[in-house]
Parts: C-alpha cells; structure tokens; sequence
C-alpha cells in the first residue's frame, strides 16, 4: 500500500515518520520516501488505523472530495447499496449519498482509488455514476437528470394512460352503460392482452430496466417489487387468454386482470412523475445561488477592457463593473462609488454604499455607478463560492436521525418479499374460493403497497429545503448534526464584543455644549486611538465644524493635550486632570461615577483649566441584541454573556439586555472550559462568535455559531454562519432547526406509519374481520400518494419564516 503523506519538509521528518509506523502494531515494513513524498507499507491494518498512525506522528495524508451524479437509485434501499459499494473500496473515507438529488459526495485518498474504480463497482450494483464537470455545477447536472427522467416519465404515462383507458373500457364498459358491439368474453380479453402488452413492457420499463439490472448482480428495489406485482397479474391474465383450459379444468372461470397490471403501473408512474416534478423544487435555493455567479469578467490589460471567461480572472486583476451588473469576484473598490445590493449575501434589503477602499463580494448586483475593483477573491475561494460549499456539504451530510432509516431500508425489500410470499400461501390455504385470485391479488397488494421510497426521501428533501430556505435567509449551516442539535438547545451563550455589541466604541454621552464639543473633537483628530475615533465622529454625525490644532500631545493610557485657538485643551481620565491640577467639581463627579456605574469609559474635558464637559465612550449593543435575547427566553432557552471584559462593563451590557447570567473576564483560553463547565451541568449549549479567541469555544460547543463580519477562524471553527451578523439570526436558526426537524419526523412517522399499517392491511389482515380484502390497484394510488405526501411537506419549508 502506497500512501501520499503532507507535512515532510526534511529528510529526519521522514525517518522520524518510517521509525513511527515500524513501531505501530500490524505494520510489518514501511518506507517513507521525502522526494515523492509517499510512504509504502505492507500491513493487514484498515486504512483508518494507518491514517490515525500517520497522523499521531504529526503528518497527514492528503484527502480530496468530489460529488457526481448517479443514475438509477430509485429508494432508500437503493442508496444503502450504493453507499456499502462504495465504502468497501480501498481508499475511501467517506461516502454520502442524497436520494432527492441523485447526487454522490466522496471522500477519498487520490493515490488509492481512481474514478473509474468508483463507476465500476457501482456498475456492479445495477447503478451508474457520472464524472464531475467543471462547466456545469452538481446542482445543474442533477436538474438535468430530472428534467430526462420527468420527460421520459410524461410520455411514458401519456401513452399509458391511453392504452389502461381501452383496457378499462373493454373491462368495465359495460357496467357503465357502453356497448360492447358484441365481442365475445375471449375476443375481449385478447383485445385487453394487446393493449396491456406495450403498456406493462414498454411503459413499465421503466420499472422493469432496474429490477433486471439489480437481480443479475443478486439484488432488489421497490421497483422489483412493481415488477414482480404486476408480471403477477399480466402473467395470469395471459395465461387465462392463452390457455382457458387450464382453468376450465379445475372448474375454475378464466378471470383475467389486465386492468390490475396497467392499473398499478399507471399510478406509480404518476406518482413518481408528480414527485420528479416537485423534488426540482427542493435543491432551487442552492440553485439561485450557483446562478448568481457571472460566466465572464471585464478586466483591464493596460488601458484596454477585455471580457475574460470568470476562471481566468487573478487576484490583483482591476475588474471593470458597469451599473446593474453583477461584481464577477470579491475585491476592493479602487475608482467610482455606487450602491450595491447585498441582500443575496446578507439578507439586508436596502443597498449599501460602497466607494474607493471598501469590500465588495462577488455576486451582489452593483447600482448606479460604474466600479473599477481590485480582485482579491476569485474561484472558489469567494465568499459565494464558499456559501455554496457549505450549504452543498449541509444537504450532502446526513443527521444522526437519518441513519434509522437507512437501516430500515437494507431489510425493507427482502422483508416485502417474504411477506408478500406467506401472504400467497395464507390465502391459497385458508382463502375462500377462488383461491389462487385471492392468493395472487393479496400478494400483489403486499408487493404494491410497500413504499421504500418514502424512507429514502423522508429525511433528504426536508434537509435540502431547509437549509437552502437557511442560506436564502442569510443563515449557513455547515453540517447536519448541528441542525439536529440545534433544535434541543437549553442554553446560548453570546460573546459580547462584536457580536452583542458592535465591536467599536461610540461616544453615548456628552454633557457639554457644542462649542466646547468642537474644542473637543478638534483636540482628539489628531490621535489614532478608537476613544478619539468615536469622538470625532459623532461629531460628523451632529455636523460640528472643526477647527485647526496649534498642538497636540498624546498621553498613554490616559488622554490627550492640545491647543486651540491659544486656548489649552485636556481630555481624559479623572486622573490626568488632577495630574495637571484641574479642579473637578461635585457635579462633574457625580455625572463620571455614574457613567462609570453602568460600565462606560467616562472621561473628563478641561479648557484653560476649567472643567467644561462630562462625556463617556463604550461599545454600544447592536439594534437586534434586545429582539434576540427575548426570542431566545421566550422559547424557554436560557441566555449567558460570556467576555473577557471586566464585571462592571459586563453587567452594565447584562441589564440593558436583560440576561441573567454573567462570565466576566475570562481569558481566550478559558472560554472553551466555561462552556465545557455548562455542558457538565447538562446543558445544551450553542455558542454565538466572531473573534479569533471565541475560535476553541466555538469548537467546544454543541452548536457553534459565527458572525460573518468576524474572522475567518471563527466562521471555520462555527457549525452555522450569519451572514447579516444580526444575532436575531440566532433565533430564526434555531427556529428552522425545529421546524426542519420536525418536519423529518413528521416524514418519517408517514412512511413508518404507512407501511406499518397498510401492508398488513394489504396481506389481508383486515379480511376475517370485516371482509375487506384491498385491491392492488388502490394499493398503486396509495403507494404513489406516499411518496409525493413526503417531498409536498417537506416543500412546506420554503415558506418558513422568522417568529
């Protein structure tokens, strides 16, 4: 075995790797090659066991990820399959299969296996797995696949829904007051065989194709059981057309059941066309957003524009964007300004001003103004080409709930067969006469009513709708087990910079006048610190002119001194002023010990040694932080802050937030250990971020949430983004969380609940009773119903909103 190995940057790497394996049990000989940068084994260890020694020595080995196409799954037995295929060949880590979009996402050592090891054992299985293409998305390539299937599925229910209405009319005509222009019971009969023929072998070929496929390699679907069910009915129709006397002679009537085999066929094939046409429905968020992405870019070489195909374009590219266009890659505003709507990133509706030094993100729809922008993003490193890889690896994974299903479904269909067969022989012995008619219709009942296919698509189509309603909402979600989880939270513990807050100070207070606030804000122009910062934009904001600074000196950790105009100006701490012997009167000390209180920075301005104002500086809370947390309390989850921030400022942020629990001035490094602490106590809890140092208690908790205006590392660390930063966000997560939850159970309790209680009714449990024996043809409506029962709920998701 042959192994590529990341992380050897020298020669005592790579001796230090090959002394490591020789000492792992089960490696007989190993030999690490630092030029190829491979090591080549000979063990009998599973090739997770090898990956977990290459990695306690400190290496990797380098994995790679695709997702194709597959062809021919048509239920959740099905998908078992293929994914056991799979998995069994040598170099693959992981295998995740998607019944609603038909769609496979692999895991895999490159060195190990090649694709077409992939498409071969899944060939072997009845199945057919299609390459990657860089030109058209996953998402694309599956719509394609549907859109085949459903044409193919409407001209084949088209013509036999033609062909079951003559049989249905030679067969019932004259119940119904047609006339029957005198044919003979034989000639009718013969005329409903020519009729069913083409509709059970060509319109049924559908169903037919796969169960031949999967029974030369010892296998079977739902679709053997159609084909089984309804061969059963044609068959013994054919046999009482073509040989009457067989039945004559046990004193039995030739009854034939053509009307039974076209009848099921006819219903399921509506059935799966009205569930192709609503699952192209499901995957339409990620859709939208793959379509946001512009084919081309216009950028300049030289003083020349030239549009290039997108995969050209390089970072540092000046990329030219005309008014109403979409921004092809994320970049920085070099010339112009204009309004840009961002609302398909952030979900804010209003446009945002962007002009020369600001950010703007590949995909939102550039207003008015012409845009020339330095490329800093391009590919699939673009924050939209990264909101589709998440949203992408979401609907791919499964949650912990699925996996009951799968296991359900490897027995489902053996399990149908055998009670299909003990079905025939209870009636063919008990039955009442004619036995083999209702020893043969029962069967075909069982065989019919059996629906893996709602099991396949119970919890699929309601984690593609949902999370893609999530990232229409501005809200990502990396993984299906937080989706899972998130629905039982007890406990949300917010950071409070910049997430709570807005992670920039504000000037709150100014107990002053305005003359004395432009003294003020002139003094501060000349520092770089965020207080002076602040102060000098509020009074942008209140349009104070400013004058000139004859002076200015800094003071650390305390304030600033200038001159003005000849006059001496002071601003800063209690501190300062009584440094520089500035008296400070009761008044003045009342305001700052009250500012203090509710946990604000609280500073002092002195002109000419008199104190003319009282002003306080403090991060303030974002417009949704009050919304969030009562949401939050509402639906009966408990709040914490959680902040390095001393116990003062802290509770000051609490009260105006009305939370009850405070973890003031924790270090970055015991973050992680407080939420440790509450999940001790049986805690559920979320984490809300947006910093570097939330990065380990993100990680730590059940649910890591981060704000996309916040670091990278956080967001990588985080099971969900809010692309708004609005931590309302956090509510409405939750919110989809149960409403996606719920409504997978609700799927899973249908298609539970329905072959529970409907194929024992189909065997003819209910008979004795009440003798009801129920017919194969309301067993087709029934088992078509099924199917598209599930993906019309989980379609109810689109329409899932806040609150």
């Amino acid at each position: 075995m042959t192994l590529p190995v990341s992380g050897l940057s020298c020669g005592s790497c790579a001796a230090r790797l090959q002394r490591h394996l020789l000492q792992t049990a089960g490696i007989e000989q190993a030999q690490v090659n630092l030029a190829t940068a491979q090591a080549t084994l000979a063990t009998t260890l599973p090739l997770d066991n090898i990956i977990a020694a290459v990695e306690s020595a400190g290496f990797r080995v380098p994995e790679q990820t695709t997702t194709l196409t597959i062809r021919g799954l048509s239920c959740a037995s099905c998908v078992r399959r293929a994914e056991t295929a799979l998995a069994q060949l040598s170099g693959i880590r992981q295998v995740s299969i998607n019944l609603a979009n038909a769609t496979v996402q692999v895991r895999y050592i490159a060195e190990q296996v090649a694709l077409q090891q992939m498409q071969e054992a899944v060939q072997a299985i009845g199945f057919q797995l299609l390459p990657s293409c860089e030109e058209s998305s996953p998402e694309d390539r599956a719509e394609s696949e549907r859109q085949q299937e459903y044409r193919d599925l409407r001209q084949r229910l088209i013509i036999g829904a033609l062909l079951l209405t003559g049989v249905l009319i030679l067969d019932h005509g004259s119940m119904m007051g047609w006339h029957d222009h005198g044919l003979s019971v034989s000639l009718n009969h013969a005329l409903q065989a020519v009729l069913t023929t083409p509709l059970q072998w060509w319109v049924g070929w559908y169903f037919h194709h796969s169960t031949l496929t999967l029974l030369r390699h010892g296998a079977a679907n739902m679709h053997t059981l159609v084909t089984i069910g309804t061969f059963s009915a044609y068959g013994y129709s054919l046999l009482a057309v073509l040989l009457p006397e067989l039945f004559q002679g046990s004193g039995l009537q030739a009854e034939v059941y053509f009307e039974t085999a076209g009848s099921i066929i006819v219903l399921i094939l509506l059935g799966r066309f009205l569930e192709a046409r609503a699952r192209g429905r499901t995957s339409q968020a990620i859709r939208q957003l793959v379509g946001q992405v512009p084919k081309q870019a216009r950028v300049m070489r030289g003083s020349e524009e030239v549009a290039i195909p997108l995969s050209h374009v390089l970072p540092g590219d000046r990329v030219v964007v005309r008014p109403g266009e979409r921004l092809p890659v994320d970049g920085v505003v070099l010339e112009g300004e204009s309004s840009v709507d961002e609302s398909m990133i952030t979900g804010e509706s209003l446009p945002v001003w962007r002009r020369a030094g600001d950010a703007v993100i590949g995909g939102t729809i550039n207003g008015q103004g012409a845009l020339l922008c330095s490329a800093t993003r391009v590919g699939q490193s673009t924050v939209l080409a990264q909101i589709i890889a998440m949203v992408r690896q979401a609907q791919q994974a499964k949650p912990p709930i699925a996996h009951l299903a799968d296991r359900i479904a490897a027995l489902f269909v053996p399990t149908v067969l055998v009670i299909a067969a003990v079905t025939f022989l209870a009636w063919w012995i008990w039955g009442p006469e004619p036995v083999l008619t209702h020893a043969m219709l029962s069967a075909v009942a069982v065989l019919i009513i059996a629906c893996p296919c709602a099991l396949g698509l119970a919890t699929p189509t309601s984690i593609l709708v949902g999370t893609g309603r999530g990232a229409e909402m501005g809200i990502l979600i990396r993984g299906n087990a937080a989706l899972e989880t998130a629905h039982r939270l007890t406990c949300v513990v917010f950071d409070k910079t910049g997430t709570l807050t807005n992670g920039k100070p504000r000037l709150t207070d100014w107990h002053g006048s305005r003359d004395d606030l432009a003294l003020v804000a002139t003094a501060e122009r000349a520092s770089e610190h965020p207080i002076a910062m602040a102060i000098v934009a509020y009074a942008k904001e209140e349009k104070i002119p400013l004058g000139k600074t004859e002076s200015f000196a800094a003071i650390p950790g305390q304030g600033v001194q200038a001159r003005i105009d000849g006059r001496e100006i002071l601003v800063g701490t209690r501190r300062l002023l009584q440094q520089q012997g500035v008296a400070i009167a009761t008044d003045a000390e009342t305001q700052l010990q009250q500012l203090e209180q509710e946990g604000k920075t609280a500073l002092l301005a002195a002109v000419e040694g008199q104190v003319v104002a009282v002003l306080a500086v403090a991060d303030t809370v974002r417009p949704g932080s009050r919304a969030a947390v009562a949401a939050l309390q509402q639906a009966g989850i408990g709040v914490a802050l959680l902040t390095g921030d001393n116990q003062r400022t802290a509770q000051a942020i609490a009260r105006q937030l009305a939370i009850p629990q405070v973890l003031a001035e924790v270090l970055p490094g015991d973050k992680a250990a407080e939420i440790a602490r509450l999940q001790q106590a049986g805690e559920v809890v979320a984490m809300v971020g947006d910093g570097i140092n939330d990065a380990p208690a993100l990680a730590r908790a059940d649910v890591g949430i981060a704000m996309a205006a916040g670091t990278d590392v956080a967001m990588e660390a985080a099971d969900i983004t809010l692309m708004h930063s609005d931590p309302q966000g956090v509510a409405t997560a939750i919110q989809l969380s149960r409403a996606t939850m719920n409504n997978i159970r609700q799927n899973l309790f249908w298609a539970f609940a329905y072959n529970v209680l409907l194929i024992p009714l189909a065997a003819g449990a209910w008979y004795p009773l009440f003798g009801i024996q129920l017919s194969p043809v309301i067993a087709a409506a029934a088992m078509g119903l099924s199917s598209v029962t599930v993906v019309s709920n989980a379609l109810r998701l689109r329409r899932f909103r806040h609150g």
